[in-house]
């Protein structure tokens, strides 16, 4: 979505491209500057992200989006034979797959981590948890 529309229009747009679709969550490029430190487009990016977990009552993340344009350029220069114009309409499509699977590889990652704490945790409790019983 490009920014400069009104909120609900956007929303309007999200909605009838998500018809059908099962969305359990949503994830918002926020764009820090280099040093890592947020500007007035982090700081739009959050209000955007907040305005849209009231609309649609889902969670929101936020995920730093600094490198996303440069390694899609490079995914695009590298992989594809593509002309410089067609290249560019693709750059904001393709970071924009990278910062949602960036934050999907983090979540999996959370959640495998979770799964084995659970077992370790299981395992413990199967053979004593380690006491010996003095």
């Amino acid at each position: 979505m490009r920014r400069g529309q009104r909120f609900y229009e956007t929303a309007e747009r999200l909605a009838e491209f998500w018809k059908g679709e099962a969305v359990s969550g949503i994830v918002v490029g926020l764009p820090l500057n280099q040093d890592g430190s947020q500007g007035p487009r982090a700081q739009a990016a959050r209000q955007f992200a907040h305005n849209l977990a009231r609309h649609f009552d889902l969670p929101v993340a936020l995920w730093d989006e600094r490198f996303s344009s440069v390694a899609a350029e490079r995914l695009l220069l590298d992989e594809a034979d593509l002309s410089r114009s067609r290249r560019q309409e693709l750059v904001d499509q393709t970071a924009a797959a990278f910062i949602l699977q960036g934050c999907l590889d983090y979540l999996i990652s959370l959640t495998t981590a979770a799964e084995n704490a659970d077992q370790d945790g299981q395992r413990e409790e199967d053979t004593g948890g380690g006491n010996t019983g003095n």
